[in-house]
């Protein structure tokens, strides 16, 4: 009987960590919570969500709104830190995040639980792909 009461505190006292992917680019941002293996979903939301115009979607007011949300989940589920991966377009389009990335880890981090990395994971060719527009560029 002991041993089974042992075993339960040892497993509510296991810390349990997240990712937090935010992909942020130039018409909308997404934030997505996973288990460190990635393979489970917690929560996602992005910016489309909380705001009604379109050209809001890619705001820090609709990162902010998104963040919480999720961080709220999180709660819930009963995470107590994660990492965050921020990812831009990348590629042959920006390789610079959006507007909304940068509100969304502050929103993150006033949310209450632990950070533990920030890692720019926004995917760079080697050898790119030719970028649309052919070979005079676009021609307006």
């Amino acid at each position: 009987m002991s041993q089974v009461a042992e075993s339960n505190k040892i497993s509510e006292q296991k810390e349990k960590w997240g990712i937090v992917h935010i992909y942020s680019s130039y018409n909308n941002t997404i934030i997505h919570m996973t288990d460190l293996s990635g393979a489970e979903t917690i929560s996602i939301s992005s910016g489309g969500v909380h705001v009604n115009a379109d050209r809001y979607e890619s705001s820090p007011f609709a990162a902010m709104k998104a963040a919480n949300s999720v961080m709220e989940v999180a709660k819930t589920r009963g995470f107590i830190g994660f990492h965050i991966k921020v990812r831009a377009v990348g590629g042959v389009g920006s390789r610079v995040p959006g507007p909304g990335a940068q509100a969304a880890i502050r929103a993150l981090a006033r949310g209450g639980l632990k950070i533990g990395r920030i890692d720019d994971v926004t995917p760079i060719p080697h050898d790119t792909t030719r970028k649309k527009g052919g070979k005079r560029g676009r021609r307006v």
